[in-house]
């Protein structure tokens, strides 16, 4: 087979499908595909007979593939083979940082939270000899899963033709372009990526916040300090990936997305600059409608149908005779006693979080970040230090955050958001006052993770709700407790 002879239709190693041209320029083809294999659709890249760099493109891709860091396109195949060439990767579905652009810089933490995942991710890449090269706003994307991923790793530059001297210098200048353009709406590099370009100031780009208002002084510094590799507050220039995540490692992560059995909503944009990007479009749902009733399946519906309404009228008399059971009664006094109704649990607002760490040098655990654990967004977390094991390095009994409910009140129930990582150990505390020995643990739980509902063995009552780690769950090598979001309910009245 020739490169003249691919066309929707083709099937590639025998088992994927091309369906639909996405996108083609400088003689790269991007491609939707069907895996017929396990049914699923892939991102194929075909090559134009006298494109240069087709082994360059498919060695990049065999050395991609080997990564396995979640947060990378995954590479499935690549070959050079009978006159044909291909790469077929992950199909990607979600709005890349320039989808969500299109209406201004998004929230700041979360466009750092973005670029930070990208970084770490870059950081594994790197230590394994890959870099990136060509990081723009349509390569970072956050998928319909409620995940990050980074596309394009090696492949892109093999691609374009794209190196460098400095690989992890540029690749860190990348990530800076790509965390300004998330806090201004704005690109500060050359090339035209779709946003509009970086002001200037006597010749030289604005920093972050000189463009918009409301963008923290420690995301600016750590801006400056990757994209114009310049010292700032006292801390020099990030001149890796690394040292990039390493920066931006205090920002609150988003929360994966919850599962759920419905299908996720795509974007069906198809935008792909450069050639590169992976379309949005959804694969292609063919519905089979149910062969019609005849015969003895009619009679078998039927039947079916029969039990049903037997059923149903059972319900109906049961339900009958429960409410006559429910009628108020008449006192001898003459006056109706209706049935006492029952408390829904509602929910009461905290006054006030902050982190709690009565037994610590310092006696303070990331207080800046205890308000995101209220905020009732849960792409927002408080989390603790990084210990060097689950009890804490043996420097003390526990460490938590502490909620202020304004004053005394009865807690029926309290709903905690952790991280996906288990092993963690959690009490939950209720008191008067703010201080440990005035706390009593009303429930407990090990291995918490996910959503966990704390329920109070016995009436519980207080002005403080203390969630309490004993044990930390494993983050990155190390261990930290991790709190995305908190719900008091409190019993509700009649």
């Amino acid at each position: 087979m020739s490169m003249s002879t691919v066309e929707p239709g083709t099937r590639l190693a025998g088992r994927f499908r091309l369906e639909d041209r996405v996108n083609e320029s400088g003689g790269a083809t991007l491609w939707k595909a069907l895996d017929e294999v396990l049914a699923r659709p892939v991102a194929v890249h075909t090559f134009a007979p006298d494109f240069p760099r087709v082994q360059e493109v498919v060695t990049a891709a065999r050395l991609a593939s080997r990564l396995t860091d979640p947060r990378l396109t995954q590479v499935f195949d690549a070959a050079d083979e009978d006159g044909t060439a291909y790469v077929v990767s992950e199909w990607v579905s979600g709005d890349s940082l320039l989808d969500l652009l299109e209406s201004g810089p998004v929230e700041p933490e979360r466009g750092a939270a973005l670029v930070a995942e990208a970084a770490e991710a870059l950081a594994h890449a790197h230590a394994a000899g890959l870099t990136h090269l060509n990081l723009t706003p349509s390569r970072l994307v956050w998928t319909s899963g409620g995940t990050v991923k980074l596309l394009g790793l090696a492949v892109d530059a093999a691609i374009l033709d794209l190196s460098s001297e400095e690989p992890a210098r540029e690749d860190a200048e990348g990530l800076g372009r790509l965390l300004y353009a998330a806090l201004t709406g704005h690109w500060p590099g050359d090339s035209d990526c779709g946003l509009p370009p970086a002001p200037l100031d006597d010749g030289k780009i604005c920093t972050p916040r000189q463009v918009t208002a409301g963008v923290p002084g420690y995301l600016d510094a750590i801006t400056c300090r990757a994209l114009l590799q310049e010292p700032r507050r006292g801390q020099p220039p990030l001149a890796t990936p690394a040292d990039v995540a390493e920066a931006l490692a205090e920002v609150p992560r988003p929360a994966p997305a919850p599962v759920t059995t419905a299908p996720p909503a795509l974007n069906l944009r198809s935008e792909a600059p450069d050639g590169l990007g992976v379309s949005t479009m959804p694969p292609h749902i063919t519905v089979v409608p149910p062969p019609p009733q005849t015969g003895t399946a009619s009679k078998i519906l039927l039947t079916v149908i029969v039990l049903l309404v037997m059923a149903a009228v059972g319900v109906g008399a049961w339900t009958v005779g429960k409410n006559l059971g429910n009628t108020p009664r008449v006192t001898q006094s003459g006056v109706a006693q209706s049935p006492t109704p029952s408390l829904k649990p509602v929910a009461v607002k905290p006054v006030s979080a902050t982190g709690f760490d009565p037994l610590g040098s310092d006696h303070i655990e990331k207080p800046e970040l205890a308000r995101l654990a209220i905020d009732g967004k849960p792409s927002t977390e408080w989390h603790t230090d990084s210990y060097t094991s689950a009890d804490l390095g043996r420097l003390k009994d526990g460490v938590g955050l502490i909620l202020d409910m304004g004053k005394s009140i009865p807690i029926a129930d309290v709903v905690v958001s952790f991280g996906d990582a288990g092993g963690g150990t959690v009490q939950l505390k209720v008191g008067d006052a703010a201080e440990l020995s005035a706390l009593k643990t009303v429930a407990e739980k090990k291995g918490a993770s996910g959503s966990v509902t704390f329920t109070p063995a016995k009436p519980a009552t207080g002005q403080y709700v203390l969630i309490w780690f004993t044990r930390l769950p494993s983050y990155n090598g190390q261990y930290r407790g991790t709190i995305y979001d908190v719900t008091v309910h409190s019993p509700g009245s009649a």
